[in-house]
């Protein structure tokens, strides 16, 4: 490896790694803000926590990759340029895709540890990730006791304390409902003080009263006018409570009701999972285009074109009717026939529209599942070539800017993701809605954005000054001045 293959790689793995640290932290952090709610409140273990983001954090993975591509790119140029290396090579005879020829062969490597990554790694990760997810949002609340109002996380108890101790656990003016035999607000405890501990084994939560009475209304014994309302009342110094707390123990949930999930699948899985779906998705609609009510012949046409499957079936042939002047023959009926034929028409018409409007959601819903898939497939392309399209405008752009740091490259770099973000959701969202073909939408953005690293490149290479403001400034001068000669000689 020559020496110039060194400094350049090792100009350039640096900023890279650093960025693409960066960029998942700042994801995460979307991550966190998005989910806090289904986080907070539930008393999870720390370890719990770490590795939902741990999960999280590898998912992001495929759209850090670029980014930090692009970063990297624009500051190891940048940096080049602002200390005139890039000069100095240039002036030694070295062109642009010379010096570029190092970093190229890692870009492509990157190219390929994304992909290797998104296809193998990533479905892993997605798959426990969303078990993990699921199991979280399934976790009750913590017990919390809120002074003023009836808490009711418990299990069949509702408490309400008037005051909380500041430095202890000790609550005051004690209020317990027990609903365990659901007989509604029969059984009431209230106590002037008590203390609330969770056991050793953390299994139940132990309320301790003190100075305190107890309510127990039973059922009526008798009917008519002699019936009787039983009522027990107990006072006690202490009393002891213990709550159930299986309920808020977290489960995992199995990671088998997820394997069938897009996200956790790789290329293969994808392929076949989404060929199964567009078969089923083929079969229902030909069973609802027959389904539907038409005239005679064409029935059975519809019919035998709606079992391409069936080799049994005969082709009816239909053939074409003659020319029928419609109003000619409608003409020609009696008041009973034009109402009897009306009448079919109408009935004919209402079933087609009962039919499509009880399928149409289905079919949708069913279409935008195949789409799934067939996206899920091709963003494991798309966002592992951004990567190589990304080098190609990161590393023009930082010659031309001639800015390294954190500073102007930071700016550019968002910037330029922000513009192939938007037109990546927008090529999904229109591929997902069948508005255009599923290849042009999910690699929309690619087509516009490689052509412009090209662009770049070539301008990049043959010193075009397109960052340069005094270019433009003299453009806009020769504009001017042609404009007013032009007036001038009119």
């Amino acid at each position: 490896m020559k020496r110039l293959h060194r400094f350049m790689i090792k100009s350039f793995l640096g900023p890279f790694f650093m960025t693409f640290f960066i960029c998942v932290f700042i994801l995460l952090m979307q991550f966190l803000w998005k989910y806090i709610d289904e986080l907070v409140g539930k008393g999870l273990e720390w370890n719990i926590v770490a590795e939902l983001l741990l999960y999280a954090s590898f998912g992001l993975v495929p759209l850090a990759f670029p980014l930090a591509m692009l970063l990297a790119s624009i500051m190891t140029f940048g940096n080049l340029g602002e200390n005139y290396e890039l000069v100095a090579m240039k002036a030694s005879g070295i062109s642009l895709f010379r010096i570029m020829r190092p970093l190229l062969v890692v870009a492509l490597i990157l190219t390929s540890v994304a992909f290797y990554f998104s296809n193998n790694i990533l479905p892993q990760t997605n798959l426990r990730f969303y078990a993990l997810l699921f199991s979280v949002k399934q976790q009750k609340p913590e017990m919390v006791v809120k002074e003023g109002v009836f808490s009711n996380d418990m299990p069949n108890y509702s408490i309400k304390v008037e005051r909380k101790g500041k430095n202890n656990n000790m609550l005051y003016d004690v209020m317990i409902y027990d609903h365990s035999n659901n007989d509604g607000n029969v059984n009431v405890t209230i106590a002037d003080s008590g203390k609330m501990e969770v056991t050793e084994d953390k299994k139940f939560m132990s309320i301790t009263l003190y100075n305190g009475h107890s309510y127990t209304e039973g059922k009526e014994r008798r009917q008519g006018a002699e019936r009787r309302f039983p009522f027990q009342r107990e006072l006690f110094k202490k009393e002891v409570i213990n709550i159930s707390m299986l309920d808020f123990e977290f489960t995992r949930t199995d990671e088998k009701l997820f394997t069938h999930g897009s996200r956790a699948m790789n290329v293969s899985q994808l392929n076949h999972r989404a060929d199964s779906l567009f078969s089923d998705y083929k079969l229902r609609i030909w069973r609802f285009a027959a389904s539907l009510s038409y005239v005679g012949p064409v029935s059975k046409q519809v019919a035998w074109l709606a079992n391409p499957n069936d080799s049994i079936r005969i082709n009816p042939h239909l053939k074409p009717d003659t020319l029928v002047d419609v109003d000619q023959l409608i003409t020609s009926l009696s008041t009973f026939e034009k109402q009897e034929l009306y009448q079919r028409a109408i009935g004919s018409i209402r079933t087609n529209s009962q039919i499509i409007s009880q399928q149409i959601d289905e079919m949708y819903n069913r279409k935008k599942m195949v789409n799934a898939y067939a996206m899920e497939w091709h963003r494991k392309f798309t966002l592992s070539f951004a990567c190589l399209i990304f080098f190609f405008i990161g590393a023009p752009l930082g010659a031309i800017i001639r800015k390294g740091g954190l500073g102007m490259p930071v700016v550019v770099s968002i910037l330029m993701f922000i513009a192939y973000y938007v037109l990546l959701i927008t090529g999904e969202k229109f591929a997902r809605e069948d508005a255009w073909s599923m290849d042009i939408g999910m690699w929309f953005s690619s087509l516009v954005f490689l052509p412009l690293g090209f662009w770049l490149t070539y301008k990049a290479a043959t010193d075009s000054g397109i960052m340069n403001l005094e270019s433009y400034q003299l453009f806009f001068k020769k504009l001017a001045s042609f404009s007013f000669l032009k007036k001038n000689k009119i």
